[in-house]
């Protein structure tokens, strides 16, 4: 089976959460599934959930805290660390699908390159399927993905002053 680059962005709700269907899509069918969470740390709901799984691996890279403006020394030091696991585990080839979640974030904030986002694709062995997900995807990755998937916000109840909710968005 041909692996494919596959892209969620944009400012909508989903991006993650399409990310983790595929995941478990893949987990069901037998597929071997690595994922790399950028400037996430915690137990989150998903992290729980995917803990059931033998053939789902998950690895997060963050400092804990939500990055605005200049990321902390942490935040760097963890970023390159999983930019580096990432690179070892797309060289090894032992999984079918890779996920690289909120690498496009860390490439906006200046954590990652595109070169580097770009080295990524240029590597991942062909039967591979890699998903980059978070807003702001580069141009560059935009054009070598094969699929592209723009979330767009059209309303939001965090307008109205709603938090996450463990469940649902946490």
């Amino acid at each position: 089976m041909k692996g494919y680059v596959q892209v969620y962005t944009g400012n909508g709700k989903g991006k993650t959460t399409a990310s983790l269907g595929l995941a478990i899509r893949a987990a069901g069918a037998g597929l071997k599934v690595f994922i790399v969470q950028f400037m996430k740390q915690g137990m989150y709901s998903e992290i729980k959930a995917l803990k059931k799984f033998d053939n789902i691996i998950v690895e997060q890279y963050g400092a804990g805290a939500f990055v605005s403006g200049k990321p902390s020394d942490e935040e760097i030091t963890k970023c390159r660390e999983g930019y580096e696991q990432l690179c070892r585990v797309i060289k090894a080839g032992k999984h079918d699908l890779v996920v690289a979640e909120e690498v496009n974030i860390a490439c906006f904030y200046g954590l990652l390159s595109e070169e580097e986002l770009l080295y990524l694709i240029d590597i991942k062995p062909d039967y591979m399927e890699l998903v980059f997900t978070g807003r702001n995807a580069p141009a560059s990755i935009l054009d070598k993905a094969d699929l592209v998937t723009e979330m767009t916000e059209i309303k939001h109840y965090y307008q109205q002053g709603v938090g996450s909710r463990v469940g649902i968005e946490k």
